[in-house]
């Protein structure tokens, strides 16, 4: 009886493990309460609906969602709660819920999806298409499945109304069609804002008829390969034709696509600084003279940054504050801008503007004299605040990043806090709304793992990092936190694979920050869930980054100085293997047990981890020069 009784406790415990294991979803709802049995999925199935035009888009989305993998036919019925799945729209709003939150009850008999808006229903589907086999994710019909999804009772609902995701396509341009993946992709783990970064020094890529040139001029560069902002110059014989721009009609449709999926779209025009293309477009908006020889910048160098010192600029790639006409050409972008774009925000950049050239210019020192401006900060100041009066004209608000700070904040400006979380913090403390993005753990254009194997980048962020993300500093009025969101910036990033690769899993990590309540954020749990996405990813065909499971480096001087090398790894599970004699470690060379001393004549070491006996994370292979210098050896 003793031995039954164990055997019974063993397979519940096994189903309890199972069931807990298959539900994976990211972000981490609210609450979970698992149940016993499943859902199965069938063909011919009815998915019932409140008869809302939104709701039923919804419907649609979920329809076309199941279709693709599994091949089964779909009836969609308006005004229902029959159906084998249901999304229904409150008769009496959940207060609880509020305008994105919802209910997702999965029994044996049919799942339901209860919310006040259509927005709830359509983060619900999610939800629940993260129940069902990862063969749901595929673009093509699988056979012999068994679409099954656990019965559960999940009430959800976002910590923060602002999630957003910012896609530089400025850097590099991406087409329509790409955007309009990065959207599906966002939307799946219920980011709602999608921050595009319109123009740059390298292109403008916004059509605006009223100045034709920003785009016949603006959005084209050389193509180059390699290192960005070690390009060689181009020549005067390389064409430029490499870039592109959105039309009025393009963006529109983006927008449209966007809102489908419940997802705003925030427009940014980065000025005064980082405005080479549009001045390369029109000289005479520069300060500069000589400015009429500029060209759209491709990747050479054209900025300064000294260790310990103030950037600087080789070219003036900012707007005039002083010329009148500048604003004159901001009101002409801001009101197409304002009309294309229905999100209440416009974002004016305001970021690294180089004022090198501000200090040398007569008509700088003019603008200074006649409006009292005691120094640069408040030059630039007197520009941001222009700035907001025209975007105010065209009915909207501003955001900017946090060097609108500088001089003196505009009356009703919102700041994205990007150069850690000082700038929202004083932004907050004045009473002013703030969304978080600061570097340490929100730039997705940082290297993953060790610079040996990575895209070479001057920073790193590893997931468990990213994942420590929170938006409310401590001692700050949540109030005034909007959000947060994360940014990927595209100098060294050339296509959609390589964009994959960088954005997940690290947006995995930000979506939870911004989602989840706080309490519930724990990287354990986090770790296997995002395991699971990979295995949904490898079938969709998207790209992620394995770094998290490549050991971490911790390198000193140590004995005989020689390089003293210590291992970790992010997750637990790991072991390490390593070499020094230029083989290639595997699970039978030896084991990292303690911090390792380089043997005095050894060229390499390489270095790979496993998990039950089976490699997982990458070779990675670093010089003992490369050794030396991070462990300050000459």
């Amino acid at each position: 009886m003793r031995y039954l009784s164990a055997v019974a406790f063993l397979f519940f415990a096994f189903a309890s493990f199972s069931q807990s294991n298959a539900i994976a979803i990211i972000p981490e709802p609210v609450s979970i309460v698992q149940q016993q049995g499943v859902f199965t999925l069938k063909d011919n199935i009815t998915i019932a609906v409140t008869d809302d035009n939104e709701a039923v888009k919804v419907a649609g989305y979920l329809s076309s969602a199941i279709a693709a993998p599994t091949g089964f036919a779909t009836a969609i019925k308006k005004n229902g709660n029959d159906g084998n799945i249901n999304l229904i729209i409150t008769a009496t709003p959940d207060k609880a819920l509020g305008s994105e939150g919802y209910s997702l009850v999965v029994s044996p008999e049919s799942v339901t999806i209860t919310a006040n808006q259509a927005a709830g229903l359509f983060y619900g589907v999610q939800s629940f298409m993260q129940l069902l086999p990862k063969a749901i994710t595929g673009k093509f019909v699988s056979k012999d499945v068994s679409w099954t999804a656990p019965c559960v009772e999940i009430t959800d609902y976002p910590r923060f109304g602002w999630r957003g995701l910012m896609f530089d396509v400025s850097r590099h341009f991406f087409t329509k069609e790409e955007v309009k993946q990065f959207i599906d992709d966002m939307a799946k783990y219920k980011f709602n804002l999608l921050h595009m970064h319109l123009t740059d020094d390298q292109g403008w890529r916004i059509e605006i008829k009223s100045l034709p040139k920003l785009t016949s001029v603006g959005a084209w560069n050389v193509k180059k390969t390699g290192t960005f902002n070690y390009f060689s110059a181009p020549g005067a014989d390389e064409p430029r034709n490499y870039g592109g721009f959105y039309t009025h009609d393009d963006i529109k449709e983006i927008i449209q696509y966007a809102k489908d999926q419940f997802i705003n779209v925030l427009p940014e025009v980065d000025v005064p600084g980082h405005s080479l293309a549009a001045i390369a477009s029109y000289p005479e908006l520069s300060c500069t003279p000589g400015a009429d020889k500029y060209k759209v910048n491709s990747g050479e160098p054209f900025m300064v940054w000294p260790s310990g010192g103030h950037f600087y600029g080789l070219v003036d790639n900012t707007l005039c504050p002083a010329n009148e006409k500048v604003y004159e050409f901001l009101d002409k972008v801001f009101t197409e801008v304002a009309q294309l774009f229905p999100f209440e925000y416009i974002h004016m950049g305001g970021d690294e503007t180089a004022r090198n050239f501000w200090e040398k210019s007569a008509a700088i020192k003019a603008l200074m004299k006649k409006e009292n401006l005691k120094n640069l900060d408040e030059v630039q100041s007197y520009f941001v605040k222009r700035v907001e009066k025209i975007i105010e004209s065209k009915g909207k608000k501003m955001i900017g990043w946090d060097e609108i700070l500088q001089g003196g904040l505009a009356p009703n400006a919102a700041v994205m806090s990007w150069r850690g979380i000082k700038g929202g913090i004083e932004a907050a403390k004045q009473k002013h709304e703030v969304v978080m993005s600061p570097t340490t753990f929100a730039y997705l254009d940082y290297m993953q793992g060790d610079a040996a194997i990575e895209p070479p980048v001057y920073a790193t962020l590893r997931l468990n990092k990213a994942y420590q993300f929170e938006p409310v500093p401590d001692g700050v009025d949540p109030i005034y936190i909007k959000g947060g969101q994360a940014n990927l910036w595209t100098e060294q990033v050339y296509n959609m694979r390589h964009l994959q690769y960088m954005i997940w899993p690290r947006a995995f990590a930000i979506a939870e920050s911004v989602w989840s309540p706080k309490a519930k954020k724990n990287w354990n749990s986090f770790v296997p869930r995002v395991e699971k996405q990979f295995e949904r990813f490898d079938v969709a065909e998207i790209k992620y980054s394995p770094a998290v499971y490549d050991p971490v480096f911790k390198i000193t001087k140590g004995e005989k100085n020689l390089p003293l090398v210590e291992l970790s790894t992010e997750i637990n599970g790991l072991d390490i293997y390593y070499s020094f004699d230029n083989s290639f470690p595997d699970q039978f060379y030896p084991k990292y047990t303690k911090p390792l001393t380089i043997p005095k004549d050894a060229a390499t070491m390489k270095v790979i981890t496993y998990r039950a006996s089976k490699p997982i994370g990458r070779m990675i292979v670093i010089t003992a020069a490369e050794l030396k210098k991070r462990a300050g050896i000459k």
